[in-house]
């Protein structure tokens, strides 16, 4: 069965025939400085104005090019890999890219402070005009893409309620009754939203109101949070749910590469240029589920503490030991299986973005009325 590549170690990533191997760095580790410091400010949402001394840790003159010395090359089975994560500072060819685009093998890209940049995507295979002309037709028809937003939201909704219920039960010393209230109120407001932009607004409420109740679902004293804050995260928590919120995004992103909808096409997100915006629109529905219980998770049980931070910047970021650790728990996560109600067979989480998928291109081709994945633990 493939699984994903998550690549921490800085190397150089070559190609060989049909094997893919990895040749690290022997000065692997080393601080960012110069392009990869002002990438990193870009990325986060900083300018280098922000940062103190900046100035002075940009200033660098490359020279000619120098080919780094490697260590001894490690094989990756390209028969093997769903997708890679690449999170290290590793040199690429156009053999190397060739190589993945024939085996169709997305690649999402990180950079040193663990800020998602972008993705390959290779030539897809998987296409259908008619799946892409049914998108497009549905965005275009006011009231059919109304609809399908409103499904969306709603799926995202009752996963924020269900987790509400699960981590802030008062079986924990907790009481979130309050928040969980205002949320179904305005919940219940979907069915009148008329227009796209009405919808979003409930989203963007009863998600405020969700995050207002995390307080209370940490145990840590050290896990401070108010609100949500992204570009760039201030404080642990919102550098956390930035980092998992990205590999919710490239996890769908992903699987819709393996089947015939059009990435760019949306519905609850506007379509723009430069993003996949439908895995936006699929993220919604899995982020509580998948990435705020494993926050919730890592925080409570000790695995993340305050060590695993760095806010010497004017941002907080997961330093790499930190992210090891969350894509280790992530991993184990997608490949964990559970008894599906419908198929009556057990399925892994990664494969239950995939089905959600399906659902869609069957919605939009009139076969089956979509329903959005609901939590039932």
């Amino acid at each position: 069965m493939k699984r994903p590549y998550y690549i921490f170690s800085s190397g150089r990533l070559q190609r060989h025939q049909n094997t893919l191997y990895l040749r690290p760095f022997e000065d692997a580790g080393e601080s960012p400085q110069g392009p990869e410091l002002e990438d990193a400010a870009f990325h986060g949402g900083c300018t280098l104005e922000d940062l103190d001394d900046a100035s002075e840790e940009c200033a660098f003159d490359e020279g000619p090019y120098q080919p780094r010395p490697t260590l001894a090359k490690r094989p990756l089975p390209v028969e093997d890999i769903e997708a890679i994560y690449l999170f290290g500072e590793c040199d690429l060819n156009a053999r190397f890219f060739n190589f993945l685009g024939r085996s169709r093998v997305p690649m999402h890209f990180f950079n040193w402070f663990g800020f998602y940049t972008g993705s390959y995507w290779p030539r897809q295979e998987v296409v259908s005009g008619k799946t892409t002309i049914a998108q497009a037709l549905l965005y275009a028809d006011t009231s059919k893409r109304v609809d399908l937003a409103r499904r969306i939201v709603e799926g995202a909704s009752f996963n924020i309620l269900k987790t509400l219920r699960y981590y802030g039960a008062p079986s924990r010393g907790r009481d979130v009754g309050a928040f969980i209230d205002t949320i179904e109120a305005t919940r219940s407001l979907l069915n009148s939203a008329g227009t796209v932009e009405e919808v979003m607004g409930l989203e963007g409420t009863m998600r405020a109101t969700y995050y207002r109740a995390w307080p209370q679902m940490f145990a840590a004293p050290w896990a401070e949070f108010e609100k949500r804050v992204k570009r760039p995260p201030d404080n642990p928590i919102n550098a956390l749910v930035s980092f998992g919120n990205s590999l919710c995004y490239t996890l769908c992103l992903s699987e819709i590469y393996r089947t015939a909808l059009n990435p760019t096409i949306s519905v609850l997100h506007q379509p723009g240029d430069r993003r996949f915006s439908l895995a936006l629109d699929v993220a919604e529905i899995f982020k509580p589920a998948l990435v705020d219980r494993l926050i919730f998770k890592l925080v409570n049980n000790g695995e993340i503490t305050p060590k695993h931070f760095d806010a010497s910047l004017n941002f907080c970021y997961l330093k790499e030991e930190g992210r090891k650790i969350f894509v280790a728990a992530w991993d184990a996560k997608l490949r964990d299986t559970f008894e599906h109600r419908t198929l009556k067979k057990r399925v892994s989480y990664r494969r239950l973005v995939r089905l959600e998928c399906y659902k869609l291109q069957k919605h939009l081709l009139g076969l089956e009325s979509y329903e959005p994945f609901k939590c039932w633990w």
